[in-house]
């Protein structure tokens, strides 16, 4: 047995645990059992206060003197306006003003004097803190670029995009290398605010994977490129544990990225929960387990997940969770450290993101909270649909303030440890939330309400789920929704003028193979 795992044990020998009448699940208790009579159609019972949100960005903006600054990477050569040197370095080396395209750098954007001179862009809108510092939506910011940068000094051509290299090109020995044509596109199973997801077969081994496609036009700003490349960090990362969805593949088009990942065919917890009210406690106490366990990996590894929500916990063919979708991703994040970037999906979002603090690992906790509380209860803590017609209350804002001022009200139906576990992952104050505390992941293992979790046998996928997804083969897309897979599953046509304003040396280096995968697939 692990060290790690003999002190978790030593730990709960020193408490006492008390089964509650909560625990113990009817026989006639069943999970997902509903049909709706239609695609598209609500479900008997189904709560429409759960739905589909997407997560999102909101960029820190430095407005000074007319200029809205926005902190930049330059891979060319740049010079600041201020002090004519060279902006330089490694990550965002300077500032870059949204409207007029002005660079400085960072130390000397609140000494620029000259004011903003672009008159004919569309004004943004922003809101000044008391540190002159203001917050942009992703997709305002996306538009902002509208117009033509005019050309940096002393900039060289950009190179020509790299030719797709094949694998009867590669020296024997040497690592194979995909591309498109390897692989057979079968049906789209999803889609984001900037990709597209599909089934793939690999046509060599006939094995069936999921094919993530980003068009690269729409990723061409610097943070929108480090979050690619911070997307398939984690994803090589997370190829080495049960419940986070690994990584095959990964190659580009002079249009598009691909990352070949995992199949994982039991569909979301969205996908089911809007077929059901709500989970026996058992049920949900299975998969909350599994999910903290994948989150501590992350933890453990310096990766914040940033983006817990049903759309990201997929089912296995076995009935296990798998997370996926790391595009909200932070890494590096050591001990202590904090960072402070106002992301997430606007249900999830932790108060101390709200309040704009520096956080942690704390956020992935409250977002464990939110989610388990939807799965007990059948219906979000902050739940507002009641407010739908209230123009005043059907609000982003307006939901942010109830996350940061309303009392959060367990149901009575719900075991005294559930409603504990509940209260401890929603807590407010992170410093006092489960799971943040000096013993850290420690404190979620000894909690009561997960006395009947065997975490080392979990961890291992001992443990029965509660639930098997009804499969009738490896490419039955039962649980997907329909609005998905009805798509056409064929990609667009290249665009000839949008690739030739494509920095191709933004995406070097993104070609990957996962030796693991690979070998096992030369055993085919």
């Amino acid at each position: 047995m692990s060290t790690f795992w003999t002190e978790v044990l030593n730990a709960a020998a020193n408490h006492s645990f008390q089964l509650t009448p909560g625990d113990l699940l009817s026989p006639l208790d069943m999970v997902f059992p509903n049909v709706p009579p239609a695609p598209g159609m609500p479900c008997a019972g189904e709560d429409r206060s759960i739905y589909r949100r997407g997560a999102r960005r909101w960029r820190k903006l430095y407005r000074v003197n007319g200029h809205i600054f926005q902190a930049k990477r330059f891979n060319r050569r740049a010079f600041c306006a201020f002090c004519q040197d060279r902006i330089w370095g490694l990550g965002r080396q300077g500032f870059k003003c949204i409207q007029c395209k002005l660079l400085v750098h960072k130390k000397c954007h609140k000494l620029v004097q000259k004011p903003c001179s672009n008159e004919h862009v569309d004004p943004v809108e922003v809101k000044d803190d008391a540190n002159g510092e203001s917050t942009l939506g992703r997709a305002s910011s996306v538009r902002s670029r509208a117009e033509p940068e005019p050309p940096l000094p002393e900039t060289p051509p950009a190179p020509a995009p790299p030719a797709p290299v094949r694998p009867e090109d590669l020296e024997p020995g040497s690592q194979r290398q995909y591309s498109l044509e390897d692989f057979e596109l079968i049906r789209v199973i999803g889609r984001g605010s900037y990709a597209k997801v599909l089934m793939v077969e690999l046509k060599r081994t006939k094995r069936v994977y999921a094919m993530k496609v980003i068009k690269k036009a729409l990723v061409t700003d610097d943070e929108d490129i480090d979050w690619v490349q911070t997307e398939k960090h984690v994803f090589e990362t997370a190829s080495n544990h049960p419940f986070l969805v690994g990584l095959h593949s990964c190659f580009q088009t002079p249009s598009r990225l691909f990352f070949v990942i995992e199949f994982v065919r039991g569909g979301d917890l969205m996908f089911h929960m809007q077929r059901q009210r709500r989970l026996p406690e058992e049920h949900a106490r299975f998969y909350a387990a599994e999910i903290s366990l994948a989150l501590h990996f992350l933890h453990e590894r310096g990766v914040i997940y940033r983006d817990l929500k049903l759309d990201n916990v997929l089912l296995d063919h076995e009935g296990h969770i798998k997370l996926t979708d790391y595009g909200m991703c932070k890494e590096g994040v050591r001990p202590g450290d904090t960072t402070s970037t106002f992301c997430g999906t606007p249900n999830y979002i932790a108060p101390e993101i709200l309040r704009g603090e520096e956080y942690g690992f704390s956020v992935d906790w409250w977002a464990l909270g939110v989610l388990t509380y939807e799965m007990l209860a059948g219906r979000s803590p902050f739940d507002i649909a009641q407010a739908a017609d209230n123009p005043d209350q059907n609000t982003e804002d307006y939901l942010f303030q109830v996350i940061l001022e309303k009392t959060i009200r367990i149901p009575r139906s719900l075991s005294v440890k559930a409603a504990s576990v509940l209260k401890g992952f929603l807590n407010k104050n992170p410093v006092e939330r489960l799971g943040c505390g000096e013993n850290g992941f420690l404190d979620i293992v000894n909690h009561p309400f997960f006395k009947s979790i065997e975490w080392e046998m979990l961890e291992q996928k001992q443990v029965v789920p509660p639930f098997k997804p009804r499969l009738e083969g490896e490419r039955d897309l039962a649980n997907f929704p329909p609005e998905f897979t009805d798509e056409p599953v064929h990609l667009t046509p290249d665009n000839d003028t949008v690739i030739a304003d494509i920095d191709q040396s933004e995406f070097e280096g993104f070609e990957y193979v996962n030796p693991l995968l690979m070998s096992l697939e030369d055993c085919v």
